[in-house]
């Protein structure tokens, strides 16, 4: 039985999304270059993009430090981004999860995140991609 590689991320580096991608692009594709936001996320987990094609075990250390720092402010944060640049059928949309998020409801960034992570492994929609979460 062939082992599965183990992909570290270090929580207490990620302090914003945009600290999230550093990290991503530290740990899990050093070097390679990627489009930096949720989608370009996602392919990164189907592995040949600088992870293993096989699939892996993401261990993220330090988890709850990252869920601190990725919670209802930087979720608002983001949102409010994300209304600036997004096309005008959706900013209805965006603007009601923005005032959820203002409220300390919904998802969070790092719920965002995690979610992202759950759908490449087991009963996920994209489970073949074989990624394991381990939240430390």
């Amino acid at each position: 039985m062939t082992a599965v590689p183990e992909l570290v991320l270090d929580g207490s580096r990620i302090w914003s999304l945009e600290s999230f991608w550093d990290e991503v692009s530290r740990s899990l594709i050093p070097g390679a270059g990627w489009g930096r936001n949720l989608d370009a996320f996602n392919d990164i987990l189907r592995g040949g993009f600088g992870t293993p094609p096989e699939g892996f075990i993401l261990r993220w250390k330090d988890s709850e430090t990252a869920r601190a720092f990725l919670g209802y402010e930087e979720t608002a944060r983001q949102l409010e981004i994300r209304l600036d640049e997004c096309h005008p059928e959706n900013i209805f949309h965006v603007n009601a999860k923005l005032e959820r998020a203002r409220r300390g409801e919904g998802p969070t960034v790092f719920d965002w995140l995690v979610e992202i992570i759950k759908e490449h492994g087991e009963g996920g929609e994209e489970a073949d991609s074989n990624v394991r979460l381990v939240l430390e």
